[in-house]
């Protein structure tokens, strides 16, 4: 069973694909509804993966796949869901309607602990994974996330035992937090400066000095995109 907004919803998309190749973006669909926020939207998505019209693709941004289509918008016969009028932005459904599970997450690899002074090989290996808010996730690039250990970023709201999301890439713009890889053996979370030929990775805590490094000593790994915090 298809509400209207789901059917609309589907149609578009499918029309999007079949003309550009890839799907409409969220503000994109939120526009082609008349939606006020994109939570509706999530809500659709979500209704319509359930139902096995539409798969989201992990570890990719925008990247929605149509399974089938109901008899209505050229589907296999025999299928003809019925369509409802529902899903208003100012008509949440009921509780019991609600899933239980993220609306457009993602897995996200966890690599391991970091903090200054932890030798890379600490954060070379997937530990386990972490579900993330598909607003965490940016483009086409790739993403990991790090346990925090230590309190030198506290000031920048990172706390001991917080879970950072990372975007991979090799550059970073001045005041971005970043993992660097420093020398070749320690990578550390700071943030980042240059400093003509020098890089400074500055610590968010005054206990803790700025290091000033050759530029050629300092690798940037990635830059700080989320945190996901456990109380």
């Amino acid at each position: 069973m298809l509400t209207k907004k789901q059917l609309d919803l589907l149609s578009f998309i499918h029309q999007r694909v079949q003309r550009d190749g890839v799907p409409p973006s969220f503000d994109e669909m939120k526009l082609a509804l008349d939606l006020r926020s994109k939570s509706g939207i999530h809500r659709l998505i979500t209704a319509l993966e359930e139902r096995g019209f539409i798969r989201r693709l992990a570890h990719r941004a925008r990247a929605i796949e149509v399974v089938k289509l109901p008899e209505s918008l050229g589907g296999a016969p025999g299928f003809a869901p019925r369509v409802i009028d529902g899903d208003r932005p100012d008509s949440p459904p009921p509780a019991a309607a609600q899933p239980v599970t993220a609306h457009h997450a993602f897995d996200v690899p966890v690599m391991g602990r970091i903090a200054a002074g932890v030798p890379i090989e600490a954060i070379s290996q997937v530990s386990h994974s972490v579900t993330v808010p598909g607003g965490m996730i940016a483009g086409q690039a790739e993403h990991f996330a790090l346990e925090v250990r230590g309190d030198s970023m506290i000031d920048a709201g990172i706390n001991d035992g917080d879970i950072v999301v990372i975007r991979e890439t090799s550059v970073a713009d001045n005041g971005d937090i970043v993992v660097a890889l420093v020398e070749d053996q320690e990578a550390t979370l700071k943030r980042f400066r240059r400093q003509g030929s020098s890089v400074a990775l500055e610590a968010a805590n005054a206990a803790y000095e700025t290091r000033v490094l050759p530029s050629d000593k300092v690798k940037v790994q990635g830059r700080l995109v989320g945190l996901i915090r456990t109380y």
